[in-house]
């Protein structure tokens, strides 16, 4: 989620409340499945439905929370009249344009040019000085989950400000990823309405945007320093060398575990200067191995583990083309990888490309010979189970062997596998780089024995404890501290994800607030059009002298005009829906069924006129020429008849 996933932060104008049937978490499928089941993760037809899609279109939402998720998803269902989980997979299946109104639901875009303002100011005046002077010559930035594109042109913004619009075309460059196509496309168009650009000055408006039909597009010179590009945060491999990384209000809609792949992804993204600037609703409070807060009230975050310094941009090696691995090279790479050796191994070049994988490897982690001479970091081994290209340079650098302990691999239907992961760089007689060794050591047997000797040691130490009567009651009071501290932080992860909960509900409600000020907009134009067409059509009916009458294949009364009430004393509001013939007026009406009859059967007759003797609401007597026609513009689209009636034949 796409997104600022897809959001922003701040809560939503004259939000409305969302459908009574998506919140009540009671609800029951036609097949017997509950809401809480599929909040749970315990309804097996909704998971099937988030790998269907996986498989189908690339989305991967297994990682989502599932509260806001099966919201979404259940208000697509009730739109389209679907009550069952297997019915609107079945559904998707049969009508493939399903896909988009779908994943336009479930990936909320709800954003605005410099929401949050506050924490921008913040950021421009206290952050972005040291962020500029840690720059290479190239500053690079990364909006991950832009939505329409308002934060990636905020950012835009706020460097040509800093910099000046020339230096800041030379220098800067803007990355601007989503997983939702549709919200790109608008972001490439980068043309806003009025109401779109309220977080804006006037002077900003003025400098960054030019009119265009009866809308605002942003500078052209200054667009192309902005690249929009499709990435799943969740699947996707990073951006990298960021200096100004922003993914505000995206985290909030995934679970904890995906937060935290993510998050390794982030800060791989991140120059050791780098800084990140979170949403309203992300503390990051659970993962301080990875960032350390530089404002933690306005949500700005540093890599940690980096020195000060070594707080400057890394050096940045472009790739070069596809290089050869000579005879010799190869056979030196062969002997250190050992095809037939029971550990996966990998090899790499000196150009960072795949030069061998042996048996093991192609087994477990499904490489083939196809993939050699592939780029690494275009593998999903390079990130997957966990992320080796840092790993690996640091390894070269320091001209050692580095390990990786510990490192878990979990795969659906599978038990978790463990391994200690061994890199070591290979360097030729003269002390060129040859290339990297990757080795996946499987001690999942023995980080299982491990655990169990731990657990047999715990045994012995909390029988040893109990002969310790005097140091007892110490330990019980550290065990109810211990647990109190515990207790405090669940309650901690419990209030930041009730807190994210409400951003994102807020998200939807400012989102349908929006669809349903589109729809009034439309409504109200409908109903102006409606009103002076009725008033056209009276003042039409109201100009003739004659009286005109209009009825409808039954010969009840349609229209009745003035000049009708005139002549014949009845109001137009007591002959409208009355059958004509059974009307007690002047006129014999009686004598002018056959016409009318033939007239709604749709029998070829044009028109027929007859004058015929009446009495006026007077009591006056007169003679009318009644002239009747066809008449084709019955609501119902069947033929009716007017009545023309002229007392001029008197």
């Amino acid at each position: 989620m796409t997104t600022e996933q897809r959001p922003g932060d701040g809560a939503p104008p004259d939000a409305v409340p969302p459908e009574q049937d998506v919140l009540d978490t009671a609800d029951t499928d036609d097949e017997g499945g509950t809401v809480d089941d599929a909040i749970a993760g315990r309804d097996p037809e909704f998971e099937s439905l988030l790998v269907y899609l996986r498989e189908q279109r690339g989305f991967d939402f297994t990682g989502y929370k599932r509260p806001s998720l099966v919201r979404r998803v259940r208000r697509r269902m009730a739109e389209v009249g679907v009550a069952s989980i297997a019915d609107y997979q079945d559904f998707l299946e049969v009508h493939p344009e399903e896909f988009t109104p779908l994943f336009n639901t479930v990936l909320i875009n709800v954003t605005s040019f410099f929401r949050d303002r506050p924490s921008w100011d913040h950021l421009r005046e206290h952050l972005l000085p040291q962020i500029l002077a840690a720059a290479g010559p190239t500053i690079r930035a990364w909006s991950a989950g832009s939505a329409g594109g308002q934060e990636a042109y905020s950012l835009a913004i706020m460097l040509a400000e800093a910099l000046g619009a020339e230096e800041f075309r030379q220098r800067v460059k803007i990355y601007a990823t989503d997983v939702d196509e549709d919200a790109l496309t608008q972001a490439r168009q980068a043309v806003y309405s009025e109401r779109e650009l309220a977080g804006l000055t006037p002077e900003q408006v003025e400098e960054y945007f030019q009119p265009e039909n009866g809308r605002y597009a942003f500078r052209k010179d200054l667009r192309r320093s902005v690249i929009f590009g499709r990435n799943d945060l969740v699947q996707d491999a990073p951006i990298s060398h960021v200096d100004l990384l922003l993914c505000r209000n995206t985290l909030m809609y995934f679970n904890a575990e995906t937060q935290s792949r993510i998050l390794g992804r982030l800060h791989f993204a991140l120059n050791p200067s780098g800084l990140l600037f979170l949403g309203k609703a992300e503390m990051l409070l659970s993962h301080p191995q990875l960032f350390t807060p530089v404002d933690l009230a306005r949500r700005f975050f540093r890599k940690q583990g980096v020195r000060p310094e070594e707080q400057r941009p890394v050096a940045v090696v472009p790739p070069r083309e596809p290089s050869l691995v000579s005879s010799g090279d190869l056979s030196l790479l062969r002997r250190e990888t050992m095809l037939s050796a029971p550990a996966a191994q990998l090899a790499l070049d000196g150009d960072g490309r795949l030069a061998m994988v042996n048996r093991e490897a192609s087994r477990v982690f499904g490489i083939s010979q196809r993939d050699v001479g592939r780029p690494f970091q275009d593998l999903e081994i390079s990130y997957r189970p966990t992320e080796l290209r840092a790993s690996i340079a640091e390894a070269i650098e320091q001209r050692r062997p580095v390990w990786l302990r510990a490192v878990e691999r979990r795969r659906p239907g599978h038990d978790t596998t463990i391994y200690d992961i061994q890199l070591t760089p290979l360097f030729r007689e003269e002390g060129s780089l040859l290339g990297t060794t990757v080795v996946f050591d499987d001690v999942t047997q023995y980080r299982r024995l491990q655990a169990e000797l731990e657990f047999s040691n715990r045994q012995l130490e909390t029988a040893y404890e109990e002969l310790q009567s005097t140091n007892e009651e110490l330990e019980t009071t550290n065990e109810e501290l211990q647990s109190t501290v515990e207790e405090l932080e669940t309650t901690n992860e419990e209030l930041q994800s009730t807190n994210e909960e409400l951003e994102t509900m807020n998200e939807e409600l400012q989102s349908m607030n929006d669809e349903l000020h589109a729809t009034n907009e439309e409504l109200r134009t409908t109903a102006g059009e409606v009103a002076a067409l009725n008033h056209f059509m009276s003042g039409v009916l109201g100009s003739f002298r004659a009286g005109v009458v209009v009825v409808d294949t039954a010969l009840r009364v349609l229209a009745w005009n003035s000049a009708a009430e005139e002549l014949w004393g009845v109001r137009e509001d007591e002959a409208r829906g009355q059958e004509l013939l059974a009307l007690d007026i002047g006129l014999p009406v009686a004598e002018l069924r056959t016409t009318l009859q033939r007239l709604v059967a749709g029998e070829p007759v044009t028109h027929e006129s007859v004058e015929l003797a009446a009495v006026n609401r007077r009591g006056r007597p007169l003679r009318v020429r009644v002239t009747a026609s066809a008449f084709t513009g019955a609501p119902d689209g069947s033929i009716g008849a007017v009545l023309l009636m002229d007392p001029s034949g008197d």
